[in-house]
């Protein structure tokens, strides 16, 4: 007789949490997101730009000097180090705008409001923007550019150049695959059951968007006024130990890098809020009984 045991759900699991329960779990954590205050929110923001920020770093160095391996190869190198900034986020603690464009389940859901999620996505973003421009002056300043005779900083100007050079419409669908990943990496998270487990399911999407050029725009907060901190104060000596000028990077201007973010932020918020927050509310949490 088996009428003593509990019901299956009242047992305790340590399995991972299946995906219609990820979905109730995404759900709660944008309200809880919504419910902070303004000053949580934008001081977690900071440190989400400044973890990505720490990712984009590492994966700079990594690529200096990658060029004796299959293109393929070093990028993939590079997402792989990356996946450092989405960890930090995830792990550490911290609320970075891209993976908050999720928040959407809640507010499908009338868990939260309008105003309650623009607010947090502003307050966020905001936050986001101060934490990787003011890692990018910071890790200017600490000379950093100078490393392997001037490697690292040609290639953070390569990196940077070849961003800002990208047109609109190529740039939005970037954008927009990249926070398709993004997201799919922020909603395994939501059914792990440890810090292993979140580790595991973040690095592979994160490696996949780096290694296929996709355009993220917080990670391009960083890399693109660390860029031109480096073509406009870099100095002869580092110019010198590179072999080049600052008119060799004259696509690099403020207004392309403008453009870049602006850009990447509208097609990131698509590609996470409804190829990937509105698809899973629809698919799990539309017809939930009241």
């Amino acid at each position: 007789m088996n009428e003593s045991l509990p019901p299956p759900s009242a047992v305790a699991r340590i399995d991972a949490l299946l995906p219609a329960e990820m979905a109730l779990a995404c759900e709660a954590a944008g309200a809880g997101k919504a419910r902070r205050d303004a000053v949580t929110l934008l001081l977690l923001g900071v440190l989400a730009g400044a973890f990505i920020a720490m990712g984009a770093i590492f994966m700079t160095v990594v690529l200096t000097g990658a060029g004796d391996f299959p293109w393929g190869v070093a990028r993939l190198l590079a997402g792989l180090v990356f996946s450092l900034g989405l960890i930090l986020v995830v792990v550490g603690g911290a609320e970075l705008f891209t993976g908050d464009t999720l928040m959407v389940v809640a507010y499908a859901s009338r868990k939260i409001t309008l105003a309650a999620l623009l607010r947090a996505w502003m307050l966020v973003y905001a936050g986001n923007i101060a934490g990787g421009i003011a890692t990018a002056a910071i890790v200017f300043m600490s000379g950093q550019h100078e490393l392997a005779g001037g490697g690292v900083g040609q290639t953070a100007l390569t990196i940077a150049s070849v961003k800002a050079g990208l047109p609109t419409v190529q740039l939005f669908f970037l954008a927009v695959l990249c926070n398709v990943l993004v997201c799919l990496a922020v909603w395994m998270t939501f059914g792990a059951r440890t810090t292993t487990d979140k580790v595991v399911v973040i690095v592979p999407p994160i490696a996949a968007f780096v290694a296929a050029g996709f355009e993220h725009s917080i990670a391009n907060l960083y890399l693109l006024p660390y860029g031109l901190a480096i073509k406009a104060w870099g100095g002869p000596e580092f110019w010198q130990a590179i072999g080049k000028m600052p008119t060799d990077f004259a696509g690099l201007t403020v207004g392309a890098a403008i453009h870049n973010v602006v850009v990447a932020t509208v097609g990131n918020l698509i590609g996470g809020s409804i190829l990937v927050g509105a698809v899973y509310w629809f698919v799990y949490l539309r017809k939930r009984p009241s």
